[in-house]
């Protein structure tokens, strides 16, 4: 193998506020987001991303007037590529950045691969949890476009990584520094972690068998499991809840005013989130920092993301070097098991 090419996917954002209204159009066409067909999704698209784009573009305005992902993402990419190299003498590592609803989106990031002219492809997720409405919509709007552009070089897939050690280690120390900052603050108030992740419809996981609640959870598991000391009170909730439908839950906003109830200080930490973005910066940071401030909730402490933390890099280069090994799609369980319940029937592993 003379060069290999790593293709990081993330959600994207707007890279300007005239371009809310675009992103939030390119979200609601994905059948992964609304089901319906056409050409009602186009309407509905057109309707809800219109809709929405004023109270979206006020969001951004908090954080700049753009999002700051790509840039975040970029920074992701060049680390990988170092942590990657060190194990690969004389190959070219190269890690190509490809968003789903903003630029650079996969018919161009397609492109570039093409150019760059890989032996290997690993198709690397910055979802830790699976989700059809995240993994699976980004592989296959990726595949649609690495057709058409006639990429042949093989590729495989990393479906999803919730407990990876490195990932696990990055966050346990990262709430570590958070639980000694609360500590400080909150003198001998009881601590109470929650595990915030982005919510889903429930319908996508009753309907669908979706398993990303299922590996939030793992994910929260281990990193208590790892920590140094014990954590008694500790949930998972679910943010970014919109529209009608019923989500999966606890809501995290739910769960701030319960913590004011019962009188207990509170560290967040971003569980489904490896860079800060908008649900970050503005809907923890601001927005739900105020609604703890209103529930009297005198004690509140967000944990960062991971970011370019040594150890979820690593942990990224650790699932590159398996990936060269293993069959294509990769479950952190290994080819003869996986790690979804049986129920999950959108585990990309099948039933096994």
């Amino acid at each position: 193998m003379k060069r290999l090419a790593i293709v990081l996917f993330n959600l994207g954002g707007p890279d300007r506020l005239e371009a809310v209204e675009p992103f939030l159009y390119n979200l609601f066409m994905d059948p992964a987001i609304i089901s319906v067909p056409q050409p009602f999704r186009w309407m509905l698209a057109k309707l809800i991303s219109k809709r929405r784009a004023p109270l979206a573009q006020g969001i951004y305005n908090h954080i700049g007037g753009k999002s700051p992902l790509l840039d975040l993402t970029l920074e992701q990419a060049r680390a990988l590529e170092i942590a990657v190299r060190r194990d690969f003498d004389g190959v070219e590592v190269k890690a190509f950045v490809c968003m789903r609803y903003w630029h650079p989106m996969s018919d161009a990031v397609v492109k570039d691969v093409k150019a760059f002219d890989p032996d290997q492809i690993i198709m690397l997720p910055l979802y830790p949890q699976f989700s059809t409405t995240t993994t699976e919509s980004s592989f296959s709007d990726w595949q649609q476009a690495a057709a058409a552009a006639g990429i042949t070089a093989p590729s495989k897939r990393i479906c999803c990584y919730p407990a990876e050690p490195g990932l696990i280690e990055a966050q346990a120390q990262l709430l570590k520094t958070a639980m000694d900052q609360a500590r400080a603050q909150a003198g001998d108030t009881p601590i109470r972690v929650l595990f915030s992740a982005h919510g889903l419809p429930k319908k996508i996981v009753d309907k669908k068998g979706d398993p990303y609640p299922q590996h939030v959870e793992q994910g929260a598991t281990a990193i208590v499991e790892q920590f140094p000391e014990p954590i008694d009170d500790w949930l998972v909730s679910y943010q970014s809840r919109v529209g009608p439908l019923e989500w999966i839950g606890p809501s995290t906003d739910d769960e701030i005013r319960r913590a004011g109830r019962d009188g207990v200080a509170l560290v967040i930490l971003p569980i489904a989130f490896v860079s800060e973005h908008s649900e970050t910066l503005v809907e923890l940071d601001i927005e739900y920092k105020e609604l703890a401030d209103d529930c009297g909730v005198e004690t509140y402490v967000r944990v960062p993301a991971v970011a370019t933390h040594e150890a979820f890099i690593n942990g990224l280069a650790h699932l590159v070097q398996n990936a060269l090994t293993q069959d294509q799609i990769l479950c952190p369980a290994g080819k003869a098991m996986r790690i979804c319940a049986k129920d999950a029937k959108a585990c990309p592993m099948g039933l096994l």
